[in-house]
């Protein structure tokens, strides 16, 4: 059984910053990749960033290319989710998750491909 559990949303202004945080139980974490989804209200869960099970490799949404980071701390057990430049847009609550198969990260903004999620965390930006 695995548990995520996200921390570090809230409300902050229009240009202001977040680091969102997930913390993973119960499972071997270095061998999975991860990744970060979102969904706004009225909207379908997005793809937001991933991360490859070492850390070597990344992926994130156009939307969010040169203002978010994700990094992950295998030590740890954490992934992280580094949000400058926020813009009134990018409110959702945001959501980690892990991927099913071990050492894999082709189509990793794909939902399907993850199969244990956090519960989510709310991110506002006010304009």
């Amino acid at each position: 059984q695995v548990q995520l559990v996200e921390l570090g949303g809230g409300l902050v202004q229009a240009g202001g910053s977040l680091r969102l945080s997930c913390v993973a139980y119960g499972r071997f974490f270095s061998k999975y990749a991860m990744g970060w989804f979102r969904q706004a209200p009225g909207k379908e869960r997005e793809f937001v960033a991933s991360i490859s099970w070492s850390g070597g490799m990344t992926d994130y949404a156009d939307s969010v290319k040169g203002r978010f980071t994700i990094s992950r701390d295998n030590a740890k057990k954490m992934i992280y989710l580094q949000m400058n430049s926020l813009k009134p847009e990018d409110t959702a609550v945001y959501y980690c998750a892990t991927r099913s198969d071990t050492y894999t990260y082709d189509q990793s903004s794909a939902e399907y491909n993850y199969n244990y999620w956090g519960q989510g965390t709310q991110v506002t930006v006010s304009s």
